[in-house]
């Protein structure tokens, strides 16, 4: 019989006591909660001005690598999006918009300067430096947003730490895991048990039909 239990919650990172389980089945929860489960990031850059000492590709490197508050509920997966669309739509991407001018004194350009097109949907913090503008500078670009996984690339990734270490008891597994910011810990490790399951019904129906 299989036990979970909650040991500790706190938001951002969550602890989770299986035990009746395989260990192999607890590391796959692990890993689907690094590599399946989607999140959103900056994927897309156009950069419109850019009179900074940075190169446009760092630039958009760095936008692609802040956190991101996500919704799962509203926003699809661009393959699994209706629209068809190569470009996305409004259920598949979000537009961010930085439009930022050097002062009289050298300043940082921030995450919470980066305008969001739905306010939900936005750097999990606003204090993340992107780049610093001299006086007569500027940076004016257009960013796009999309739900990805991190088996794709590790800005998906939705959490920055998910280990599995072993019990008091023997068969006992302890799965920590500590989110970026764009999901709660806890909705990380649900839905990675819930694409586990699917994937796992997948592979039971196609065995079962082949001949």
């Amino acid at each position: 019989m299989v036990e979970v239990k909650c040991l500790e919650d706190r938001g951002n990172t969550v602890s989770i006591q299986l035990e009746g389980i395989d260990r192999s089945y607890a590391n796959a929860m692990r890993r689907f909660c690094i590599s399946e489960v989607p999140s959103m990031a900056i994927d897309d850059v156009v950069i419109l001005e850019n009179s900074s000492v940075l190169y446009d590709e760092i630039l958009a490197h760095r936008l692609g690598m802040v956190p991101i508050k996500t919704d799962l509920e509203r926003y699809n997966l661009p393959e699994e999006c209706d629209c068809g669309n190569p470009l996305g739509c409004h259920k598949c991407r979000v537009l961010f918009v930085l439009d930022a001018k050097g002062r009289d004194k050298v300043s940082t350009v921030t995450s919470g300067d980066l305008v969001s097109e739905d306010r939900d949907v936005r750097p999990v913090s606003e204090s993340i430096p992107l780049i610093k503008l001299a006086a007569g500078q500027s940076v004016k670009l257009e960013a796009y947003a999309r739900l990805g996984r991190g088996k794709e690339h590790a800005k998906w990734q939705p959490c920055t730490v998910a280990t599995l270490t072993d019990g008091k008891k023997e068969g006992v597994f302890i799965l920590t895991v500590e989110s970026a910011g764009g999901l709660p810990a806890k909705q990380i490790v649900l839905k990675a048990i819930q694409l586990l399951e699917k994937k796992l019904n997948d592979i039971q129906v196609a065995v079962g039909g082949a001949k």
